[in-house]
Formats: structure tokens, C-alpha cells, sequence
């Protein structure tokens, strides 16, 4: 009766040779079947699983095989089919980046090395600096395509850092302070946003009307909330729901009467 044996590793192709080497068989005379084909993850730090096949083998071969003497676990099943990894597939693994990058280097390091993966497969010729200090780390972005980095309204630089932010929590177990910016967009984008809040909350006050942003992101509606907080004649609120919101000014005052 033939035996199955499972072998695991990052893609089929490598399970199959860590099979064959281990059973000294050559590949056109390996019969398997393939249990998972795996998935790399995001950038192949988060969330991989590897591939999985199942060899069989017949019994007359397996008999071959020494039996491990009792009370030790063997590399791998020889009387069943067992969820254990050969030690080929151990020691690739040891050296695949999934495993290791939290204890080798530190949160910023791996933020920019996944940072800096995720702009290779947009455009070439980007480089990151980075800056960390207090829990707060930041990477400026420069070269490459910066309006596609940044894309419609910022969503690209936003998705970005999402995924960065993710993964460097995961890694660690620990949420940090991320921030993202391409060629100074977003320090462009806070000053002009504090200049548009002072002249929006003028006319606000001046018309005695509420004055709309329209949908904006958290990071926007943050930048507006804090330019018009010492104005004591106006407020600011966020309406709606999800992440993009409108951010209305309302007077507090008009014709010398308080808001209704």
C-alpha cells in the first residue's frame, strides 16, 4: 500500500525538489498531489502561507527508509501523513525574509524596506530618507513618478501607508506613529489647507452660514479641526460616515445671537 508524504515550502516547484532530493527520486518519476499552492502575502511579510504537496510513495520504499527509534519525532512521516516540515524546507525558511525582519532590525528599517518595495513595483528611481525619534517615524519619499506615488487626492500615498503601517504593527506587536510623504506633498497640503480653513471660517462668520469642505480624509479634517480651534466664533464638525466625511464651519454667531 502506497504512503503519502507532505512536503511544504514557498512555492510548489521547491516542495517538489525538497521531495525528490529527500527521496531520491527524480522528478518525472514523483507522483504528488498538490494540497495548497500557497500565497507570498503582502510583499511577502504578512500573511504567507506555504505551498503544500502530498508524495506518494510505495510501501517497498518506504520500508527503505530507517525507522527512527522510539520516543524521537522523525522528519517526516513514513505510517501517515503528518503536518511536519523536512529539514531542507526548515533551513530555506531560515533564510526567506518572512520570518526573521523583526528580530534582525528595527520598526523604521522595516518600514522602509517594505515602503521602498512597494514604490519599485509603481516607479524607478525613488529613494527614501527616514527620520525617527520619539515613536514617530517618518519617511520622505523623493524622485521617481511623484504624481502616480501620490495619486487622485493623495489615495495612493494614503493606501501606502496603510500597508506600512499594518505591517511594521504586526511585525512588532506594537502600534507606531507612521507618516508618508512624497517630495513634501503633504507639507504643502497642511499649509494650504490651514490657509483655506482661515478664509473659509471668514466667510462663515461674514455670511452667518455654514460653509462645507466637502469629502475629506482623516488627516485633512484634522488639519482644519486644529487651524479654526482658537477661533472662538466659529466651530467645526465632521458629518456622514466612512472615511471620507464632509467638515462643515458653523458661525457661532450672527447678528449677535448664538447659533441655533
Amino acid at each position: 500500500m502506497a504512503k503519502g508524504i507532505e512536503y511544504k515550502s514557498s512555492s510548489v516547484a521547491k516542495a517538489v525538489k525538497i521531495a525528490c532530493k529527500e527521496l531520491d527520486l527524480p522528478e518525472d518519476k514523483l507522483r504528488y498531489e498538490i494540497i495548497s499552492y500557497g500565497s507570498s502575502g503582502i510583499f511577502g511579510l504578512v500573511g504567507t502561507k506555504k505551498a503544500r504537496i502530498r508524495v506518494t510513495v510505495p510501501e517497498k520504499r518506504m520500508d527503505a527508509h530507517p525507522k527512527p527509534d522510539p520516543g524521537t519525532k522523525p522528519v517526516a512521516a513514513v505510517e501517515e501523513v503528518l503536518d511536519v516540515q523536512p529539514l531542507e524546507a526548515v533551513e530555506e525558511t531560515a533564510q526567506e525574509p518572512v520570518d526573521a525582519p523583526a528580530d534582525r532590525e528595527g520598526p523604521a528599517e522595516l518600514g522602509r524596506q517594505v515602503l521602498q518595495r512597494m514604490i519599485d513595483f509603481i516607479t524607478s528611481g525613488a529613494t527614501i530618507s527616514v527620520k525617527n525619534s520619539n515613536d514617530r517615524i517618518e519617511y520622505h519619499v523623493q524622485g521617481g513618478n511623484t504624481g502616480v506615488l501620490i495619486g487622485k487626492r493623495g489615495q495612493t500615498l494614503e493606501a501606502m501607508q496603510y500597508l506600512v503601517d499594518k505591517i511594521v504593527s504586526k511585525q512588532f506587536e506594537k502600534r507606531f506613529r507612521l507618516q508618508i510623504d512624497v517630495e513634501d506633498y503633504l507639507k504643502n497640503r497642511r499649509i494650504n489647507l490651514e490657509n483655506m480653513a482661515k478664509k473659509m471660517g471668514e466667510k462663515a462668520k461674514r455670511t452667518g452660514k455654514p460653509i462645507s469642505f466637502g469629502q475629506m480624509n482623516a488627516h485633512d479634517r484634522r488639519i482644519v479641526h486644529i487651524a479654526l480651534k482658537a477661533d472662538e466664533q466659529v466651530r467645526t464638525q465632521s458629518m456622514g460616515d466612512g472615511f471620507y466625511r464632509k467638515l462643515v464651519i458653523f458661525p457661532k454667531k450672527r447678528n449677535g445671537r448664538k447659533e441655533k
